[in-house]
């Protein structure tokens, strides 16, 4: 059994078994899915998945050093790109978050290890049994919101920011009925 929310749309379902709530630590993942979340506040993520490729291309595979460097020009061409979502304040802020996050990788070694230090390095493993369960956002997300507020990012929301824990897998939030569950509980439990 897997969680209702992919539906049975074979994109979603995908994304659903292998990679959401997928413990990451790779930081230029984690930056992908920083800009991809500020892309999706106010849309589905379903909206920015059909898209990603398109994204990937657009944001020259998200390497922060490359994106960190864009100006008006590469603004240009990213709002004229029909690939993305062609939205003035999300494309102007992704090169705000790539030196943002540039600065948190000088200060903590690696982005990662500032994500995961707001967990102790471990999972937050939730149980739930239905979706309605589910929060929208949580003491966590509050703080990891204002923290990266505070060092310049944004749309970095607190419902953003526990989309993008979830989806990073600090936090575990399949439903406890799901098989992901298990499989990443248990992993969580050996790490």
């Amino acid at each position: 059994m897997r969680c209702p929310w992919p539906g049975s749309d074979p994109l979603y379902v995908d994304y659903h078994d292998r990679e959401w709530g997928t413990p990451l630590r790779d930081d230029r993942a984690l930056f992908e899915l920083l800009v991809l979340e500020g892309f999706q506040a106010g849309l589905s993520w379903y909206t920015i998945l059909k898209r990603r490729e398109g994204f990937r291309r657009a944001f020259g595979g998200f390497i922060p050093e490359v994106v960190a460097a864009y100006g008006p020009k590469e603004h240009a061409r990213l709002l004229a790109d029909p690939g993305i979502i062609r939205n003035r304040l999300k494309v102007e802020a992704a090169p705000l978050n790539a030196r943002a996050f540039l600065a948190v990788q000088g200060s903590f070694g690696s982005f990662a290890d500032y994500l995961w230090g707001f967990v102790d390095g471990r999972p937050v493993v939730n149980a739930w049994e239905r979706v309605d369960q589910v929060p929208a956002v949580t003491p966590l997300s509050d703080t990891v919101s204002r923290d990266l507020k505070s060092r310049g990012f944004k749309f970095v929301g607190s419902t953003s920011v526990y989309a993008y824990l979830q989806s990073a897998g600090i936090v575990n939030d399949h439903l406890a009925s799901c098989f992901r569950f298990a499989e990443l509980a248990g992993a969580a439990a050996r790490a």
